[in-house]
């Protein structure tokens, strides 16, 4: 479903300022993969999520999604294939508008759009199905502004919104870290009942060592822009916090928050 081909992304090459963010990345992932991804600060994981949506463009390589070649697609053009929820719940969803009004514009992600925005009672009792999935009691409220929403459920409304259009890949950069615990397990809860619904090929970064452990099938960490570690099956699940620490551990200079302890 998703094929990244020695990536590498230099930021302000030739300068005093140049970073290597990747380098000769490889990542395959088969149709139903739930990928957690962990890694130091500045090890390149968002940037992977970045060039897999196309916020930015690989200096070499390709990025390929169910077989197509989007390497050098524009992010809009890209937005059909990928789903994307980020980190700050403000990110994800519009606050001036309805939740209705949000999951009309999330329903036509990709698609042309003309003048012919309405919602038709159909769609509205078409969004508060959909709503009925997050137990929140938000499709009792369709026509509340967004802005008035708590954080958690404007990043599990974010998370509804990423899937509605059927993306090919969703991609999930670290929406639960600025949340509370509760909130957070609510909606990690939601993550996995929703892409489990969708049989969703998904890309998760984290810092929670737990979480990364806890949810998906398969767990990557990166390093200085390269992926150092892939463990799927029985490796990742008889595999604990103390083993991530080890791995850490053996790489020079890498240092591991306090937020990535967070159990």
């Amino acid at each position: 479903m998703l094929k990244l081909k020695n990536i590498n992304k230099t930021f302000f090459p030739n300068s005093i300022n140049e970073r290597v963010a990747l380098s000769g990345i490889n990542l395959e992932l088969d149709d139903g993969d739930f990928v957690t991804v962990i890694g130091s600060n500045g090890a390149g994981k968002s940037t992977v999520l970045n060039t897999i949506a196309g916020k930015v463009s690989p200096d070499t390589g390709v990025v390929e999604i169910a077989g197509r070649n989007v390497t050098r697609m524009k992010d809009f053009k890209r937005a059909k294939y990928v789903g994307r929820v980020f980190q700050d719940p403000m990110a994800g969803t519009s606050p001036d508008l309805t939740i209705e009004q949000n999951m009309a514009l999330a329903e036509r992600r990709g698609q042309r759009r003309g003048l012919s925005f309405g919602i038709t009672k159909a769609k509205r009792q078409r969004f508060a199905e959909a709503l009925e999935v997050l137990e929140l009691g938000l499709e009792k409220r369709l026509s509340a502004k967004v802005g008035l929403l708590s954080g958690g459920q404007r990043q599990a409304l974010s998370l509804l919104m990423a899937t509605f259009s059927q993306p090919k890949i969703l991609l999930l950069d670290e929406h639960t870290a600025a949340l509370d615990p509760e909130r957070a397990r609510l909606v990690t809860h939601l993550t996995e009942k929703v892409v489990a619904e969708q049989e969703l090929t998904t890309l998760m970064v984290t810092h929670n060592m737990s979480q990364a452990l806890e949810v998906g099938n398969r767990l990557i960490m990166m390093h200085e822009g390269e992926i150092i570690l892939d463990v799927s099956g029985k490796d990742k699940t008889s595999m604990t916090v103390e083993d991530l620490l080890a791995q850490f551990s053996n790489i020079k200079d890498a240092t591991v928050s306090d937020r990535t302890l967070l159990q």
